[in-house]
């Protein structure tokens, strides 16, 4: 518990054992920033930084996410 709040995490533990109970709050990561565009195979779009304290240094700000939809079982990303 005390490493999770140290990296300003949020700490609820569940009886659950498959969800963590160490876990980001939801102004950290990114978000679309414009909408989603349709490609041959699948989507792409743009993602925004949200301001939130920097975990490792160096983050980017802007960042273009590729989806593909390869079989009915495997998607494929890119950042």
């Amino acid at each position: 518990q005390s490493t999770c709040t140290l990296r300003g995490c949020c700490w609820s533990p569940k009886s659950d054992t498959d969800v963590p109970g160490c876990f980001f709050s939801s102004n950290h990561g990114y978000k679309v920033d414009r909408s989603t565009r349709s490609t041959q195979a699948g989507f792409e779009t743009t993602l925004t930084r949200l301001p939130s304290p920097s975990l490792f240094g160096n983050d980017i700000n802007t960042v273009l996410l590729m989806g593909e939809y390869q079989t009915p079982n495997c998607f494929r990303f890119k950042v």
